[in-house]
């Protein structure tokens, strides 16, 4: 039975205007579960008017009983992570145990906004001047929005609504109507928790609806989460509009492996920050780049075995990988692979032709590995997003970090090495905005952020941990004095 899903609006489950649907599937059946409504014009003024109608009591609520709440929710989020995990699954696709780490490091943000009250606190100077004192606020902006992707359906959310709540904003989220029912079971979790009606709000809905909110004027910030060209046009569309926007786009994520890298443990990172979630992952490591033919012809041989036994199947049964998050998705990823080959790449794995038994209509894709591809290819140039790595070849670590650094995307990058200072070298020189040294998917912990260089991010501002503190807020300073008498002064005031 296909379930039909809704709106939530002011603690309430809201039909809305019900005139379009999108399809939900279960990428490994390929059937359609569930039809999501997608939101007109009306729909996103009546989750906007939910949400203005709340902010003045939020807004006004102590940081320590709005942390209370955090609190509680984290409490029910770990108490039903499992069922998260599965509602993520049974839409997305990706397996189980990927599934429930995802909830975990969203919940490591909700731990990061329990410390509201602290992170608030502002700064003090006494007698800045003479009987002067000057201190600082963090005020909550409003009305403030997040887009989501498909690939990550609670744990992007839980980066941006967390810590917008804590700080005093209400919220409206646009989760992907892909995979949109881990939004609703949050949501419901957040209401158990106390949270007032109105303050957080879910829409569901394609264009129609992000152009709406990214016109509406009481919305004071959005952030966003997808693909670069999208990325590109709600920065500029909601900046020329006076919103706040933080928009993180795509990637094409390089692993150096030089020459003295363990290389066992370089293939493992390889094959699983490669291929983890079908590849869709904006920090999926996408391209290996060898240092040295040894290097590259010793890895490829290690890999291609390893990628062509990969264990695949539907997520609910926890395998290695699971299916792509839709079939218009997997035919994307295999004409990837088509271009590969056409352009003269050499496709050492071929996944294009994988079946899982008894699920022959399901959106799965094996795992693909190309060698040789060079700087011009388009399986380098562009963000694949499917289980497609490519291997490349350079002579030295200056060739490998010009590789790098000239890729338009700035997202996230390794490096494999036992030598601490060509792993520091390549620390302070490479360009994007995360780093890992032995780390395959240099993901921040909740109190660091998250956010790339380059055509990787718009906007100045990173995603949760101090950065998303500083977008959900706007400073205060405040000068004060209690003087006596009062007299005229004509000139720039200065301290004395």
């Amino acid at each position: 039975m296909t379930e039909a899903l809704h709106h939530f609006f002011n603690g309430q489950r809201v039909e809305g205007d019900r005139g379009r649907f999108g399809d939900v599937y279960d990428p490994a059946t390929g059937t359609v579960t569930a039809r999501v409504p997608l939101a007109s014009v009306d729909d996103v003024k009546q989750a906007v008017d939910a949400a203005s109608a709340a902010f003045p009591a939020w807004a006004a609520t102590t940081p320590l009983n709005r942390a209370r709440v955090m609190f509680r929710f984290k409490e029910l989020l770990e108490k039903h992570a499992g069922d998260l995990a599965k509602i993520i699954t049974s839409e997305h696709g990706k397996v189980l145990s990927d599934a429930r780490g995802e909830v975990t490091r969203g919940l490591e943000v909700v731990e990061f906004a329990c410390g509201i009250p602290h992170l608030l606190k502002g700064e003090h100077s006494m007698n800045v001047g003479r009987d002067v004192d000057s201190w600082s606020e963090y005020a909550p902006l409003g009305v403030v929005a997040g887009i989501t992707p498909f690939n990550f359906p609670a744990m992007v959310p839980l980066w941006m609504f967390p810590v917008a709540l804590a700080c005093g904003n209400t919220f409206v989220l646009k989760p992907s109507e892909r995979d949109p029912s881990a939004a609703l079971f949050m949501a419901d979790l957040l209401k158990q928790a106390g949270l007032p009606d109105g303050v957080f709000n879910v829409l569901h809905g394609d264009k129609v609806a992000v152009d709406a909110l990214l016109d509406e004027p009481r919305v004071q910030a959005l952030s966003f989460v997808g693909s670069t060209p999208i990325a590109e046009y709600i920065y500029a569309r909601g900046s020329a509009n006076g919103k706040r926007v933080q928009a993180l786009g795509g990637a094409k994520n390089h692993m150096v492996v030089l020459p003295d890298a363990d290389l066992d443990g370089a293939v493992s990172a390889l094959l699983g920050a490669g291929y983890g979630s079908a590849g869709e992952r904006c920090m999926a490591i996408s391209v290996a780049v060898c240092v040295g033919d040894a290097t590259a012809d010793a890895l490829v041989a290690n890999l291609a075995p390893k990628v062509a036994a990969l264990k695949i199947g539907p997520g609910c049964l926890d395998p290695e990988m699971g299916p792509l998050v839709t079939g218009a998705h997997r035919d994307k990823v295999r004409g990837y692979v088509d271009a590969g080959v056409a352009e003269g790449a050499d496709l050492v794995v071929d996944g294009r032709g994988h079946v899982v038994d008894g699920h022959a209509d399901g959106f799965f894709l094996g795992g693909c590995l190309f060698d040789r591809v060079t700087p011009d290819m388009t399986i380098y140039r562009e963000e694949i997003f499917g289980p497609v790595l490519c291997v490349m070849r350079v002579p030295d670590l200056d060739a490998a970090l010009r590789l790098v650094n000239e890729h338009e995307y700035g997202n996230g990058t390794a490096v494999f090495t036992r030598d601490g200072g060509a792993a520091r070298e390549f620390a302070h020189r490479v360009q994007a905005g995360m780093v890992g040294i032995n780390v395959p998917i240099p993901v921040p912990m909740a109190f660091h952020s998250f956010g790339g260089w380059k055509r990787s991010i718009f906007g100045p501002l990173h995603v949760h941990g101090p950065d998303g503190v500083r977008f959900y807020t706007r400073l205060k300073t405040i000068t004060a004095r209690w003087p006596e008498t009062h007299t005229a002064e004509f000139v720039m005031p200065t301290m004395k």
